[in-house]
Protein backbone atom coordinates (compact mmCIF):
# COMPACT_ATOMS: atom_id res chain seq x y z
CA UNK A 1 0.00 0.00 0.00
CA UNK A 2 2.67 2.39 0.95
CA UNK A 3 4.92 2.02 -2.19
CA UNK A 4 1.69 2.23 -4.73
CA UNK A 5 1.27 5.59 -2.63
CA UNK A 6 5.00 6.46 -3.19
CA UNK A 7 4.84 5.39 -6.74
CA UNK A 8 1.78 7.61 -7.38
CA UNK A 9 3.56 10.86 -5.73
CA UNK A 10 6.22 9.82 -7.72
CA UNK A 11 4.48 9.88 -11.14
CA UNK A 12 2.38 12.72 -10.13
CA UNK A 13 6.14 15.28 -9.49
CA UNK A 14 7.56 13.23 -12.98
CA UNK A 15 4.68 14.57 -14.71
CA UNK A 16 4.27 17.62 -13.74
CA UNK A 17 8.58 18.00 -14.25
CA UNK A 18 7.73 17.39 -17.32
CA UNK A 19 5.27 20.40 -17.67
CA UNK A 20 7.27 22.86 -16.22
CA UNK A 21 10.06 21.98 -18.78
CA UNK A 22 8.43 21.25 -21.95
CA UNK A 23 6.34 24.22 -21.83
CA UNK A 24 9.04 26.81 -21.37
CA UNK A 25 9.13 27.03 -25.29
CA UNK A 26 5.78 28.42 -25.43
CA UNK A 27 6.28 32.06 -24.32
CA UNK A 28 10.06 32.31 -25.01
CA UNK A 29 9.36 34.26 -28.10
CA UNK A 30 7.43 36.80 -26.64
CA UNK A 31 9.87 36.99 -23.47
CA UNK A 32 12.60 38.68 -26.11
CA UNK A 33 9.98 40.40 -27.63
CA UNK A 34 11.88 43.99 -27.18
CA UNK A 35 15.13 42.34 -28.54
CA UNK A 36 13.61 40.91 -31.36
CA UNK A 37 11.80 44.41 -32.51
CA UNK A 38 15.56 45.77 -32.48
CA UNK A 39 17.30 42.67 -34.04
CA UNK A 40 14.28 42.42 -37.02
CA UNK A 41 13.12 45.74 -37.48
CA UNK A 42 9.32 45.00 -36.55
CA UNK A 43 6.48 46.87 -35.19
CA UNK A 44 4.14 45.82 -31.88
CA UNK A 45 0.83 44.44 -34.61
CA UNK A 46 4.04 41.92 -36.17
CA UNK A 47 5.73 40.97 -32.70
CA UNK A 48 2.19 39.73 -31.92
CA UNK A 49 2.28 36.76 -33.82
CA UNK A 50 5.41 35.26 -32.17
CA UNK A 51 2.78 34.11 -29.33
CA UNK A 52 -0.07 34.12 -31.78
CA UNK A 53 1.03 31.90 -34.23
CA UNK A 54 2.11 29.48 -31.45
CA UNK A 55 -1.80 29.30 -30.07
CA UNK A 56 -3.11 28.77 -33.72
CA UNK A 57 -0.54 26.15 -34.03
CA UNK A 58 -1.84 24.61 -30.89
CA UNK A 59 -5.66 24.75 -32.03
CA UNK A 60 -4.78 22.64 -35.00
CA UNK A 61 -2.65 20.50 -33.21
CA UNK A 62 -5.05 19.97 -30.94
CA UNK A 63 -7.93 19.44 -33.60
CA UNK A 64 -5.67 17.16 -35.64
CA UNK A 65 -5.20 14.92 -32.51
CA UNK A 66 -9.32 15.21 -31.47
CA UNK A 67 -9.90 14.01 -34.80
CA UNK A 68 -7.22 11.03 -34.78
CA UNK A 69 -8.42 10.22 -31.19
CA UNK A 70 -4.00 10.35 -30.80
CA UNK A 71 -4.70 11.13 -26.97
CA UNK A 72 -6.93 7.85 -26.57
CA UNK A 73 -5.40 5.70 -28.89
CA UNK A 74 -1.29 6.36 -28.68
CA UNK A 75 0.51 5.29 -25.03
CA UNK A 76 0.13 8.80 -23.17
CA UNK A 77 3.76 8.59 -22.26
CA UNK A 78 5.44 8.14 -25.53
CA UNK A 79 3.38 10.99 -27.42
CA UNK A 80 4.16 13.20 -24.23
CA UNK A 81 7.57 12.83 -24.77
CA UNK A 82 7.56 12.71 -28.56
CA UNK A 83 5.80 16.02 -28.53
CA UNK A 84 7.93 17.82 -26.16
CA UNK A 85 11.37 16.96 -28.13
CA UNK A 86 9.93 18.02 -31.41
CA UNK A 87 8.63 21.37 -29.64
CA UNK A 88 12.12 21.88 -28.58
CA UNK A 89 13.82 21.28 -31.55
CA UNK A 90 11.34 23.49 -33.68
CA UNK A 91 12.49 26.36 -30.85
CA UNK A 92 16.33 25.43 -31.22
CA UNK A 93 16.05 25.70 -35.62
CA UNK A 94 14.53 28.97 -34.82
CA UNK A 95 17.37 30.22 -32.66
CA UNK A 96 20.06 29.08 -34.90
CA UNK A 97 18.65 29.91 -38.08
CA UNK A 98 15.90 32.24 -38.45
CA UNK A 99 16.69 35.79 -39.59
CA UNK A 100 13.05 37.32 -39.83
CA UNK A 101 9.22 37.03 -39.25
CA UNK A 102 8.91 34.72 -42.40
CA UNK A 103 11.16 31.79 -41.14
CA UNK A 104 9.68 32.20 -37.46
CA UNK A 105 5.96 32.33 -37.44
CA UNK A 106 5.90 28.73 -39.22
CA UNK A 107 8.14 27.60 -37.00
CA UNK A 108 5.81 28.98 -34.15
CA UNK A 109 3.04 27.30 -35.21
CA UNK A 110 4.67 24.27 -35.75
CA UNK A 111 5.55 24.52 -31.99
CA UNK A 112 2.17 25.04 -30.94
CA UNK A 113 1.05 22.31 -32.86
CA UNK A 114 3.94 19.96 -30.82
CA UNK A 115 2.79 21.48 -27.39
CA UNK A 116 -1.16 20.36 -28.07
CA UNK A 117 0.35 16.93 -27.21
CA UNK A 118 2.41 17.92 -23.80
CA UNK A 119 -0.60 19.86 -22.08
CA UNK A 120 -3.46 17.90 -22.97
CA UNK A 121 -1.45 14.88 -22.94
CA UNK A 122 -0.59 15.69 -19.53
CA UNK A 123 -3.80 16.20 -17.50
CA UNK A 124 -4.99 12.79 -19.09
CA UNK A 125 -2.10 11.03 -17.42
CA UNK A 126 -2.02 13.22 -14.45
CA UNK A 127 -6.42 12.51 -13.79
CA UNK A 128 -4.78 8.74 -14.35
CA UNK A 129 -2.80 8.71 -11.37
CA UNK A 130 -5.48 10.55 -9.37
CA UNK A 131 -8.70 8.62 -7.75
CA UNK A 132 -11.97 11.46 -7.92
CA UNK A 133 -11.05 12.62 -4.29
CA UNK A 134 -7.93 13.86 -4.74
CA UNK A 135 -8.22 14.51 -8.73
CA UNK A 136 -8.95 18.89 -7.99
CA UNK A 137 -5.67 19.02 -6.29
CA UNK A 138 -3.86 16.46 -8.71
CA UNK A 139 -4.73 18.46 -11.87
CA UNK A 140 -3.93 22.21 -10.26
CA UNK A 141 -0.76 20.45 -9.60
CA UNK A 142 -0.69 20.21 -13.22
CA UNK A 143 -1.66 23.48 -14.19
CA UNK A 144 0.83 24.85 -11.34
CA UNK A 145 3.50 23.47 -13.84
CA UNK A 146 2.19 24.73 -16.83
CA UNK A 147 2.34 28.25 -15.66
CA UNK A 148 5.38 28.10 -14.23
CA UNK A 149 7.10 26.47 -17.33
CA UNK A 150 5.25 29.39 -19.55
CA UNK A 151 6.86 32.06 -17.33
CA UNK A 152 10.19 30.49 -17.22
CA UNK A 153 11.07 32.44 -19.97
CA UNK A 154 10.65 35.74 -18.42
CA UNK A 155 12.78 34.29 -15.66
CA UNK A 156 15.74 33.32 -18.06
CA UNK A 157 15.54 36.45 -19.73
CA UNK A 158 15.43 38.98 -16.47
CA UNK A 159 18.24 37.81 -14.91
CA UNK A 160 20.45 39.20 -16.89
CA UNK A 161 21.48 40.21 -20.34
CA UNK A 162 21.03 37.13 -22.00
CA UNK A 163 20.98 37.51 -26.13
CA UNK A 164 17.47 36.40 -27.02
CA UNK A 165 18.98 33.52 -29.11
CA UNK A 166 20.19 32.31 -26.33
CA UNK A 167 17.32 32.19 -23.83
CA UNK A 168 15.55 30.18 -26.80
CA UNK A 169 18.00 27.67 -26.56
CA UNK A 170 18.22 27.56 -23.09
CA UNK A 171 14.10 27.39 -22.90
CA UNK A 172 14.92 24.56 -25.56
CA UNK A 173 17.40 22.52 -24.16
CA UNK A 174 14.67 22.25 -20.93
CA UNK A 175 12.23 20.88 -23.17
CA UNK A 176 14.45 18.24 -24.65
CA UNK A 177 15.00 17.48 -20.93
CA UNK A 178 11.58 17.16 -20.67
CA UNK A 179 10.86 14.65 -23.56
CA UNK A 180 13.69 12.47 -21.87
CA UNK A 181 11.73 12.49 -18.57
CA UNK A 182 8.62 11.64 -20.06
CA UNK A 183 10.29 8.70 -21.93
CA UNK A 184 12.27 7.31 -19.15
CA UNK A 185 10.18 7.74 -16.49
CA UNK A 186 6.48 8.78 -16.72
CA UNK A 187 4.10 6.31 -17.03
CA UNK A 188 0.11 5.73 -17.13
CA UNK A 189 -1.43 5.53 -13.89
CA UNK A 190 -4.11 3.13 -12.08
CA UNK A 191 -7.11 5.64 -13.01
CA UNK A 192 -6.72 5.35 -16.93
CA UNK A 193 -9.62 4.07 -18.92
CA UNK A 194 -8.97 1.44 -21.79
CA UNK A 195 -8.17 3.02 -25.01
CA UNK A 196 -11.02 4.22 -27.32
CA UNK A 197 -12.43 1.26 -28.34
CA UNK A 198 -12.74 2.62 -32.29
CA UNK A 199 -12.08 5.68 -34.07
CA UNK A 200 -14.75 8.69 -33.19
CA UNK A 201 -13.79 12.57 -33.81
CA UNK A 202 -17.30 12.77 -33.37
CA UNK A 203 -17.08 12.72 -29.73
CA UNK A 204 -15.15 16.14 -29.91
CA UNK A 205 -19.19 17.59 -30.84
CA UNK A 206 -21.35 15.08 -28.81
CA UNK A 207 -19.87 15.97 -25.22
CA UNK A 208 -22.16 19.18 -26.23
CA UNK A 209 -25.38 17.48 -26.14
CA UNK A 210 -24.59 16.80 -22.17
CA UNK A 211 -25.32 20.02 -19.78
CA UNK A 212 -22.47 18.78 -17.49
CA UNK A 213 -19.83 18.75 -20.33
CA UNK A 214 -21.67 21.76 -22.11
CA UNK A 215 -21.66 23.98 -18.62
CA UNK A 216 -17.85 23.33 -17.96
CA UNK A 217 -16.81 24.15 -21.26
CA UNK A 218 -18.86 27.07 -21.05
CA UNK A 219 -16.67 27.97 -18.25
CA UNK A 220 -13.40 26.81 -19.44
CA UNK A 221 -13.91 29.47 -22.91
CA UNK A 222 -14.38 32.61 -20.73
CA UNK A 223 -11.88 32.08 -18.43
CA UNK A 224 -9.46 31.35 -21.74
CA UNK A 225 -10.35 34.22 -23.21
CA UNK A 226 -8.75 36.29 -20.11
CA UNK A 227 -5.75 33.86 -19.40
CA UNK A 228 -3.51 33.97 -22.26
CA UNK A 229 -3.95 37.55 -23.08
CA UNK A 230 -3.26 38.55 -19.55
CA UNK A 231 0.15 36.56 -19.54
CA UNK A 232 0.88 37.94 -23.28
CA UNK A 233 0.43 42.10 -22.77
CA UNK A 234 1.12 42.14 -18.86
CA UNK A 235 4.77 42.79 -19.30
CA UNK A 236 3.73 45.82 -21.46
CA UNK A 237 0.47 46.96 -19.44
CA UNK A 238 3.48 46.93 -16.52
CA UNK A 239 6.09 48.71 -18.36
CA UNK A 240 3.54 51.48 -19.47
CA UNK A 241 2.13 51.98 -15.97
CA UNK A 242 3.41 54.79 -14.15
CA UNK A 243 4.61 52.73 -11.32
CA UNK A 244 7.25 50.47 -13.59
CA UNK A 245 10.48 51.96 -12.40
CA UNK A 246 9.44 51.10 -9.06
CA UNK A 247 8.44 47.60 -9.36
CA UNK A 248 11.00 44.86 -7.31
CA UNK A 249 13.16 43.68 -9.95
CA UNK A 250 12.90 43.90 -13.46
CA UNK A 251 9.53 43.68 -15.13
CA UNK A 252 10.63 39.95 -16.59
CA UNK A 253 11.75 39.07 -13.10
CA UNK A 254 8.58 40.60 -11.98
CA UNK A 255 6.26 38.90 -14.42
CA UNK A 256 7.71 35.01 -13.18
CA UNK A 257 6.78 35.90 -9.65
CA UNK A 258 2.75 37.33 -10.21
CA UNK A 259 2.18 35.32 -12.98
CA UNK A 260 4.21 32.53 -12.11
CA UNK A 261 4.84 31.76 -8.68
CA UNK A 262 1.67 33.56 -7.79
CA UNK A 263 -0.02 31.06 -10.13
CA UNK A 264 1.18 27.91 -8.94
CA UNK A 265 0.12 29.05 -5.48
CA UNK A 266 -3.30 29.94 -7.19
CA UNK A 267 -3.80 26.48 -8.64
CA UNK A 268 -2.49 24.61 -5.66
CA UNK A 269 -5.46 26.45 -4.01
CA UNK A 270 -8.01 25.99 -6.56
CA UNK A 271 -7.54 22.36 -6.45
CA UNK A 272 -7.70 21.98 -2.89
CA UNK A 273 -10.65 24.17 -3.02
CA UNK A 274 -12.39 21.92 -5.11
CA UNK A 275 -11.41 18.78 -3.66
CA UNK A 276 -12.83 20.12 -0.30
CA UNK A 277 -15.96 22.65 -1.21
CA UNK A 278 -16.75 21.19 -4.77
CA UNK A 279 -15.75 22.04 -8.04
CA UNK A 280 -18.58 24.60 -9.07
CA UNK A 281 -18.03 26.58 -6.08
CA UNK A 282 -14.15 27.17 -6.34
CA UNK A 283 -14.29 27.60 -10.06
CA UNK A 284 -16.63 30.62 -9.73
CA UNK A 285 -14.47 32.23 -6.76
CA UNK A 286 -11.75 32.46 -8.82
CA UNK A 287 -13.60 34.17 -11.78
CA UNK A 288 -15.09 36.61 -9.79
CA UNK A 289 -11.69 37.94 -8.25
CA UNK A 290 -10.26 37.88 -11.54
CA UNK A 291 -13.18 39.80 -12.88
CA UNK A 292 -12.99 42.02 -10.75
CA UNK A 293 -9.42 42.45 -11.49
CA UNK A 294 -9.78 43.11 -14.91
CA UNK A 295 -12.66 45.94 -13.56
CA UNK A 296 -9.75 47.39 -11.40
CA UNK A 297 -6.58 47.47 -13.45
CA UNK A 298 -7.42 50.84 -14.93
CA UNK A 299 -7.01 52.07 -11.24
CA UNK A 300 -4.04 50.09 -10.71
CA UNK A 301 -2.35 51.22 -14.17
CA UNK A 302 -1.73 54.52 -12.50
CA UNK A 303 -1.72 53.51 -8.23
CA UNK A 304 1.37 53.33 -6.71
CA UNK A 305 4.01 50.40 -7.03
CA UNK A 306 2.61 48.61 -3.62
CA UNK A 307 -0.63 48.70 -4.84
CA UNK A 308 0.23 47.58 -8.12
CA UNK A 309 2.48 44.68 -6.72
CA UNK A 310 -0.29 43.10 -4.80
CA UNK A 311 -2.68 43.68 -7.50
CA UNK A 312 -0.65 41.85 -9.48
CA UNK A 313 -0.14 38.88 -7.45
CA UNK A 314 -3.81 38.46 -6.91
CA UNK A 315 -4.63 38.66 -10.41
CA UNK A 316 -2.11 35.79 -11.43
CA UNK A 317 -2.87 33.83 -8.76
CA UNK A 318 -6.93 34.10 -9.38
CA UNK A 319 -6.63 34.00 -13.23
CA UNK A 320 -5.09 30.59 -13.20
CA UNK A 321 -6.65 29.20 -9.45
CA UNK A 322 -9.64 27.51 -11.56
CA UNK A 323 -8.14 26.17 -14.41
CA UNK A 324 -7.09 22.42 -13.37
CA UNK A 325 -10.86 22.58 -12.03
CA UNK A 326 -12.44 22.62 -15.88
CA UNK A 327 -10.07 19.44 -16.20
CA UNK A 328 -10.84 17.57 -13.11
CA UNK A 329 -14.71 18.03 -13.88
CA UNK A 330 -14.49 17.42 -17.83
CA UNK A 331 -12.69 14.33 -16.81
CA UNK A 332 -15.32 13.14 -14.56
CA UNK A 333 -18.46 14.10 -16.58
CA UNK A 334 -17.04 12.87 -19.93
CA UNK A 335 -17.32 9.45 -20.92
CA UNK A 336 -14.44 7.72 -19.82
CA UNK A 337 -13.20 6.18 -22.80
CA UNK A 338 -12.90 9.41 -24.57
CA UNK A 339 -11.35 11.58 -21.89
CA UNK A 340 -8.20 12.27 -23.90
CA UNK A 341 -10.23 13.59 -26.97
CA UNK A 342 -12.60 15.32 -24.68
CA UNK A 343 -10.18 17.17 -22.83
CA UNK A 344 -8.13 18.16 -26.30
CA UNK A 345 -11.23 19.38 -27.71
CA UNK A 346 -11.67 21.55 -24.93
CA UNK A 347 -8.31 22.91 -25.16
CA UNK A 348 -8.00 23.53 -29.17
CA UNK A 349 -11.37 25.25 -28.98
CA UNK A 350 -10.24 27.52 -25.25
CA UNK A 351 -7.09 28.19 -27.69
CA UNK A 352 -8.61 29.37 -30.77
CA UNK A 353 -10.42 31.84 -28.43
CA UNK A 354 -7.02 33.22 -27.13
CA UNK A 355 -5.88 34.17 -30.27
CA UNK A 356 -8.60 36.56 -30.49
CA UNK A 357 -8.47 37.99 -27.31
CA UNK A 358 -4.68 38.36 -28.24
CA UNK A 359 -4.91 39.88 -31.06
CA UNK A 360 -7.82 42.65 -29.72
CA UNK A 361 -6.09 43.91 -26.43
CA UNK A 362 -3.51 45.86 -28.24
CA UNK A 363 -5.98 47.19 -30.51
CA UNK A 364 -7.81 48.64 -27.56
CA UNK A 365 -4.91 50.28 -26.43
CA UNK A 366 -4.02 51.99 -29.26
CA UNK A 367 -7.88 53.19 -28.70
CA UNK A 368 -8.48 54.11 -25.54
CA UNK A 369 -4.59 53.78 -23.99
CA UNK A 370 -3.15 50.23 -22.62
CA UNK A 371 -4.95 51.91 -18.85
CA UNK A 372 -8.23 50.61 -20.00
CA UNK A 373 -7.01 47.99 -22.44
CA UNK A 374 -7.65 45.03 -20.12
CA UNK A 375 -11.74 46.31 -19.34
CA UNK A 376 -11.99 43.96 -22.73
CA UNK A 377 -11.53 40.55 -20.74
CA UNK A 378 -13.97 41.19 -18.21
CA UNK A 379 -17.17 39.33 -19.88
CA UNK A 380 -15.01 36.18 -20.33
CA UNK A 381 -14.66 35.47 -16.42
CA UNK A 382 -18.48 36.56 -15.76
CA UNK A 383 -19.54 34.07 -18.26
CA UNK A 384 -17.35 31.71 -16.83
CA UNK A 385 -18.79 32.33 -13.58
CA UNK A 386 -22.46 31.80 -14.48
CA UNK A 387 -21.71 28.83 -16.27
CA UNK A 388 -20.07 27.38 -13.54
CA UNK A 389 -22.95 28.49 -11.34
CA UNK A 390 -25.39 26.37 -13.51
CA UNK A 391 -22.57 23.69 -13.33
CA UNK A 392 -23.41 23.59 -9.44
CA UNK A 393 -27.06 24.02 -9.34
CA UNK A 394 -27.13 20.66 -11.27
CA UNK A 395 -24.49 19.14 -9.68
CA UNK A 396 -26.40 19.38 -6.33
CA UNK A 397 -29.95 18.25 -8.23
CA UNK A 398 -27.99 14.87 -8.92
CA UNK A 399 -26.05 14.66 -6.01
CA UNK A 400 -27.84 16.34 -2.82
CA UNK A 401 -25.95 13.47 -0.37
CA UNK A 402 -22.70 14.00 -1.26
CA UNK A 403 -22.46 17.39 0.82
CA UNK A 404 -19.01 19.52 0.03
CA UNK A 405 -18.16 16.78 -2.87
CA UNK A 406 -21.26 18.05 -5.38
CA UNK A 407 -20.10 17.20 -8.82
CA UNK A 408 -22.01 14.86 -11.21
Amino acid sequence: MHSGVLSSGLQRGAVAFVQVLGLAVWFSMSAVVPSLQGDWAISAAEAVWLTGSVQVGFVAGAITSTALNLADRIRPHLLLAASATLAAACTVALALWIHGMAGAVPLRFLTGMCLAGVYPVGMKLMASWAGRSGRGLALGILIGALTLGSTLPHLISGLGSLPWRDVLLTASGLGLLAGLVALTMVRPGPHLAASAPSHNPRYAIMMFRERGPRLVNLGYFGHMWELYALWTWIPTFLLTSSAAPQLPGSVGIFVFIAMGIAGVAGCLLGGWCADRFGRSPAAVTALIISGLCCLISPLAFDSGPAFLVVFCLIWGASVIADSGVFSTSLSETADPRYVGTALTAQTAIGFALTVISIQLVPLIADWVSWRYAFLLLAPGPLIGALAMRAFGTQAEALSPETGSQRHP
